[in-house]
C-alpha cells in the first residue's frame, strides 16, 4: 500500500525564494530512488507561511531507505564557500504520514 508523507515546512516570507531554489537544486535527488512514486512542493498563497512538500512511496520501507540514505547525504553536504552548512530556509517542520486508502484519476476521454 502506498505511503504519503507531507513534510510541513514553515518558511518566512523573506527565506521562500531561498527555499524554492534550494528544492530546484535537488530536483533529481529522490526520483531514481527505489519505491519513489511522486512529488510536489506547494508554494502557500494565502493565510500561511507553510509550504507543504508532498512525496508518495510505495511503502513505509522504501521511504525510510531514502531518509537514511539519499536524503540525509543532501543534507549533511555543504555547499556554501568555505564548506560551511548554509542556514535552513525553514524555521520549522513537521512530517505528517498517511497510507492510501482511495485515488482516483480523470476519467477516460475527460
Amino acid at each position: 500500500m502506498s505511503v504519503v508523507k507531507i513534510n510541513v515546512l514553515t518558511v518566512p516570507q523573506e527565506q521562500r525564494e531561498t527555499l524554492e531554489k534550494r528544492f530546484a537544486s535537488r530536483a533529481h535527488a529522490v526520483e531514481s530512488s527505489d519505491g519513489f512514486e511522486w512529488f510536489e512542493l506547494l508554494r502557500p498563497v494565502e493565510g500561511t507561511d507553510d509550504y507543504l512538500v508532498y512525496t508518495r512511496w510505495r511503502d513505509e520501507a522504501s521511504f525510510q531507505a531514502w531518509m537514511e540514505g539519499p536524503m540525509k547525504a543532501a543534507h549533511q553536504g555543504g555547499g556554501a564557500e568555505g564548506g560551511e552548512r548554509p542556514k535552513p530556509a525553514a524555521s520549522g517542520s513537521t512530517v505528517w504520514s498517511f497510507e492510501v486508502v482511495q485515488q482516483t484519476g480523470p476519467a477516460a476521454g475527460a
